[in-house]
Formats: C-alpha cells, sequence, structure tokens
C-alpha cells in the first residue's frame, strides 16, 4: 500500500468511482493514470466521464455522474505503472468535473487532468 486513493476490496457487482472538481473550466488533451507503489491491489481497467457542471448539492451532481459524457474509454491497467491516454481521450469540449472509474476497484497513486483552460 502507497500514497493514494484504494477502494476496499469489493466481493459484490459493481465498480468503485471517484468524482473530482477541476480547478478550473477546461477541454482535456491528456489523463495520467498512476498506479504506482500498487502492486496486488491495482485496478484491472478504468474509465473517465466529465461534465460541465453548473451548480447542485454534492448528492445531485453524484447523481447526475452517472450519465456523463465518455472522456476515457475503459483503458487496461497494470501495477506500480504510470499509464498516459492521449490518443484515447475523446473531445467533449470544456468540463468541470470529472468522474473516475475503477473496475472492479483498488489503488490510484495519481491521477493527472490535462488540457487547455476556457475562458
Amino acid at each position: 500500500m502507497g500514497d493514494g486513493w484504494e477502494t476496499a476490496r469489493r466481493r459484490t457487482p459493481g465498480n468503485d468511482w471517484v468524482i473530482v472538481a477541476l480547478g478550473h473550466k477546461g477541454e482535456v488533451e491528456k489523463v495520467i493514470v498512476d498506479t504506482l507503489h500498487f502492486k496486488g491491489n491495482y485496478p484491472d481497467s478504468c474509465s473517465i466521464q466529465g461534465a460541465f457542471v453548473k451548480g447542485g448539492t454534492d448528492s445531485q451532481i453524484e447523481t447526475q455522474s452517472l450519465f456523463w459524457r465518455e472522456l476515457l474509454p475503459s483503458q487496461k491497467l497494470t501495477m506500480h505503472a504510470e499509464h498516459e491516454f492521449a490518443e484515447q481521450v475523446k473531445a467533449i469540449g470544456p468540463i468541470t468535473h470529472i468522474r473516475l472509474n475503477v473496475f472492479p476497484d483498488g489503488g490510484v497513486s495519481r491521477l493527472r487532468v490535462l488540457g487547455k483552460v476556457s475562458r
């Protein structure tokens, strides 16, 4: 186990996820999903959804996130590695929030979302 976000082992159907508000609204060009230090407890795969959120409570944002547009289709992950995705990222316009989905569970050391700030 290392620094980062580690979910509990999942024994039931489904997956784990986290919603992250970006520092500024912008268009995503590259995503880096880092599983460094997670060797036996890394996710098998991940996907990312994104949306431009204008307001709402945390509970409303959580519910709406199920229907956000796909930013990064499902990608295979490996242990203790930095996974860089640029060509796989879909152009969905400016967004303010992302939802990182990990399948079925596991640890992510860092999530980097890179792009251009929208004014």
